[in-house]
């Protein structure tokens, strides 16, 4: 079940700043939100948005493959270098072409985790050029 108060604490966490701190913390979130809202019960596999959205015909892969651009927007920001902003493009449509699918596309949309492969392409560039934005999981 998606908690109200999860939503609340995400966005009082959320920075609005252009620094490296901010900008991780901001991608991390919508990530999160992408691919990890709810974890589905019975499993360990947590599901979010981007698969939610597969089931929406055509358009729910178009916003999908939108809200999973702002990553990629993000990362151009930091200026990162093109041939990494054009891997994670490679990431979003395949997504969006997985995701296409009305119906079925939810399946391997589910094992192809775009959001996730694109916060790791940002967070090995953010560890390498701006190591004090790096927190420590737990």
């Amino acid at each position: 079940m998606v908690d109200a108060r999860n939503f609340e604490s995400m966005a009082r966490q959320m920075k609005l700043g252009t620094d490296p701190g901010s900008v991780r913390q901001r991608i991390e979130g919508m990530e999160r939100l992408l691919e990890g809202l709810f974890t589905i019960p019975g499993t360990n596999r947590k599901v979010g948005l981007d698969v939610l959205l597969d089931i929406i015909p055509v358009g729910g892969s178009v916003i999908a493959a939108v809200m999973g651009s702002y990553l990629a927007w993000e990362a151009r920001n930091l200026g990162m270098p093109k041939h990494a902003i054009v891997r994670m493009a490679g990431n979003i449509g395949v997504d969006a072409l997985l995701g296409a699918i009305p119906w079925v596309g939810a399946i391997p949309d589910f094992f192809f985790r775009s959001n996730t492969r694109n916060l790791k392409i940002i967070k090995k560039h953010l560890d390498k050029h701006h190591p004090g934005t790096a927190i420590i999981d737990g």
